[in-house]
């Protein structure tokens, strides 16, 4: 089932960081509002900070979740590798089972 959303965290990875990056800029104070009130002030600059780290958190869950990927990936292709050794191995095992139980048999009934 986590196969299904290998796909989509692909897809989705790269952009995580340019949404956060764009996402900053929204949430800038206006030169107008110190004029207003301090304690709004002081709120909208700590919702700037939180969002700041809240988008470097973004950003480096995205790298660790490439690189995730990107292990994933290799793991999948080194098992794929396994099991096409081990078919072969698998094939000529019952091959050489063929080939003795058929020399058996020719010399048995001989």
């Amino acid at each position: 089932m986590a196969i299904q959303f290998l796909p989509i965290l692909k897809a989705v990875a790269p952009y995580l960081a340019q949404v956060a990056t764009a996402a900053i800029p929204a949430f800038t104070a206006k030169p107008e509002a110190e004029k207003v009130d301090p304690v709004l002030t002081k709120q909208i600059e700590e919702l700037q900070t939180a969002t700041l780290q809240n988008a470097e958190s973004i950003h480096l869950l995205a790298e660790k979740m490439q690189q995730a990927i990107l292990a994933l990936e290799d793991a999948a292709e080194e098992a794929r590798t396994q099991v096409t050794t081990y078919k072969t191995m698998l094939f000529l095992s019952l091959g050489l089972s063929a080939t003795t139980t058929i020399a058996m048999i020719y010399l048995l009934v001989r």
